[in-house]
């Protein structure tokens, strides 16, 4: 059985002047792609093979991502049903040079495991084994509320 830890992702993007709106700041339609595609590895990495997105809960902008900075994003599969699976993203800014990061957005996605055939298929069971799996759940069930 996956265990929390094993699915923890992150990522990391440059956000490029293309990436920016009109205020020279990551583009939220960026930022929720960018979570969406850590977000699906993690839930392929629980459940070994496909999984596509069926739910996002709200999406929490708490401030924006600078041209130049670094978009770091985390995700981990804290809950997984018959085949649902359960991922806690976040977004953080990142200082390219010094590494200072501050939350910029979170949120909560909700994939599906499916077949060849785009069929959901069930998902093995999460374990919790350590102290560091237990804080990420007890956090993502928290916050989820």
């Amino acid at each position: 059985m996956p265990d929390l830890v094993e699915t923890h992702l992150e990522n990391r993007v440059i956000v490029q002047p293309d990436d920016a709106n009109t205020h020279q700041t990551a583009h939220g339609g960026n930022v929720v792609r960018w979570m969406d595609e850590v977000g699906a590895m993690a839930s392929m990495r629980f459940a070994g093979g496909a999984c596509v997105t069926a739910h996002v809960d709200r999406v929490d902008f708490q401030r924006p991502i600078d041209v130049g900075d670094v978009a770091l994003i985390e995700a981990y599969v804290y809950e997984a049903g018959e085949t649902s699976i359960r991922v806690r993203l976040q977004a953080f800014r990142e200082d390219p040079r010094a590494g200072d990061r501050q939350k910029t957005t979170e949120s909560y996605f909700v994939y599906v495991a499916v077949d060849e055939e785009g069929q959901p298929v069930s998902v093995p069971d999460l374990t919790v084994g350590s102290d560091r799996g237990e804080r990420l759940r007890t956090a993502a069930l928290a916050d989820e509320k």
